[in-house]
């Protein structure tokens, strides 16, 4: 049964394998891993666990990020990112959570799923009440984020904003 997992090596040349398949093109983390060596996943996956501690090197205007992975015993299905804090960037665009399910595993209820089991990481992490962004036009997104408990609180651009309980 699919359930979301700190990111893990066992899982890693999956996520390597769904990303050489879909042509990843919507995070620069994942999209990378389409050309990383066995060795290489080993440093991309602490990588990713790092990014969860406070003071971790980072890119300017990033925050401290807890990545996990939705998968299925070894298969990796996708990702759910809960940023700690927002950065006026993040309150536009970006939110407090993002996740992406891999292509062909998408329509089979994952996102809602995963976005379910991520709102009691974030609300452990202090967010009471999560912003959740999605494109104006990603209808699968806005049913993902009504059906958690999401509340339409504005539209910037194309982007929709939504405040998701988190407990």
């Amino acid at each position: 049964m699919p359930h979301l997992v700190v990111p893990r090596t066992s899982v890693a040349p999956s996520a390597r394998e769904a990303a050489r398949s879909a042509g990843w093109d919507d995070h620069p983390t994942y999209t990378a891993v389409a050309g990383l060596t066995d060795a290489e996943l080993v440093d991309w996956v602490e990588a990713l666990i790092t990014d969860s501690r406070e003071h971790a090197p980072r890119p300017a205007g990033f925050v401290p990020s807890t990545n996990l992975w939705w998968i299925d015993q070894d298969a990796y299905l996708g990702r759910v990112q809960i940023r700690h804090r927002l950065t006026a960037h993040l309150r536009d665009e970006g939110g407090h959570i993002g996740y992406h399910v891999v292509a062909a595993h998408r329509r089979r209820g994952h996102a809602t799923a995963m976005l379910a089991a991520a709102l009691p990481v974030a609300r452990a992490l202090g967010v009471e009440c999560a912003l959740v962004t999605c494109d104006v036009d990603n209808i699968g997104s806005r049913r993902t984020i009504a059906a958690n408990g999401g509340l339409l609180h504005d539209q910037r651009g194309g982007t929709l904003r939504f405040w998701v309980p988190t407990g």
